[in-house]
């Protein structure tokens, strides 16, 4: 529902804060960066921790040459989530009476086919759906992998991979995915990068041994990433979760030698309230919080439909599969079609 009201917002010269997932779909972020350059409206997407310690660290440590020649990132969010469960065994849209304060119609916004109420779906199961939510991905990538997107200037990847799915069903999340992103070379220090996410509640990535303080492999487990450079590897958790070079021994050898950064968080909020007074520019504003969510909707093609999705950056296509080019920018709901011609 963020997408409609967020572009006749726009369209009337407000400025907008607009929570994660930003929007259901790739074209509706297309949409939504497009009307915010056009309008000169302030953005900010609600993924707060992109204006936290990890925000200053990440982008010091970048500028100051630490982070650089990075080719792969695991990305991990393994806790328990609502549709777990129940989700796999799905059927059909469960159904119960609309309560009287509900209207079920307007609530849809841009859906084009009406759906059952249930609470199953209303007020917070809507994200297990696949027609309605992002998953994992629009709940906690942009908490994980949002430093590393723009600062390692990923863009969109190149090719998405279904690795694994389990609990795999055709109207719900699965109950467990890993899902690999490529990114093509950017810049001399920006190589090609692949990006495996995973979802799911025993999907642990593990971290090799030479990286360990046991010198054993070790399961990651609370929500975060591991980045591998060529050099060095680094490990954070979510939201404004500070990096941190392991094994610690090479961060003790570094120490004294790494660029500073404001170790406090500051205020999200706060700083799209001064970007509406012109006195600071957002931290996520749409071009930059809308493509890291187009890859998220790229990887919940991937979670659905499985496989192998081959993505043109250029034209902005998919190319191997018509089924995923379709969802890709699915038609409106009829009668809401104005809102995408903002």
């Amino acid at each position: 529902s963020h997408f409609a009201a967020t572009m006749l917002a726009m369209s009337l010269g407000i400025h907008v804060y607009v929570e994660k997932p930003l929007a259901h779909t790739f074209g509706q972020c297309a949409r939504m960066i497009d009307l915010a350059t056009r309008s000169g409206v302030a953005t900010q997407m609600g993924n707060q921790g992109h204006s936290g310690a990890n925000y200053f660290q990440f982008k010091a440590w970048r500028e100051g040459g630490i982070i650089k020649d990075v080719t792969r990132i695991t990305a991990h969010m393994n806790s328990r989530r609502r549709w777990h469960g129940w989700g796999q065994d799905v059927t059909e849209y469960p159904q119960e009476a609309v309560p009287s304060y509900i209207n079920w119609e307007l609530w849809h916004d841009v859906v084009a086919v009406n759906r059952p109420y249930s609470p199953k779906m209303h007020p917070q199961e809507w994200r297990s759906w696949f027609e309605f939510g992002s998953g994992a991905f629009g709940d906690w990538g942009p908490h994980i992998l949002d430093t590393c997107h723009e600062f390692l200037e990923l863009g969109l990847p190149e090719k998405i991979t279904a690795v694994e799915r389990d609990g795999v069903n055709p109207l719900v999340f699965p109950q467990a995915s890993t899902i690999r992103f490529d990114f093509p070379e950017r810049a001399a220090d920006l190589p090609a990068c692949a990006v495996t996410w995973y979802d799911g509640i025993n999907n642990h990535p593990q971290i090799e041994g030479e990286y360990t303080e046991s010198g054993a492999p070790e399961a990651v487990k609370n929500p975060g990433k591991v980045i591998y450079s060529n050099e060095l590897v680094f490990q954070g958790g979510s939201h404004a979760s500070p990096l941190k070079i392991i094994p610690k021994e090479k961060y003790m050898e570094m120490r004294k030698s790494l660029p500073r950064f404001p170790q406090k968080n500051s205020n999200h909020y706060a700083n799209f309230l001064l970007a509406c007074k012109g006195e600071e520019e957002t931290r996520s504003p749409f071009k930059i919080g809308g493509e890291l969510t187009q890859v998220f909707n790229l990887g919940v093609l991937a979670q659905h439909l499985g496989g192998e999705l081959k993505f043109d950056r250029s034209t902005k296509q998919i190319t191997n599969n018509a089924i995923a080019q379709a969802l890709l920018d699915p038609a409106p709901r009829e009668g809401w079609e104005e809102f995408y011609k903002l």
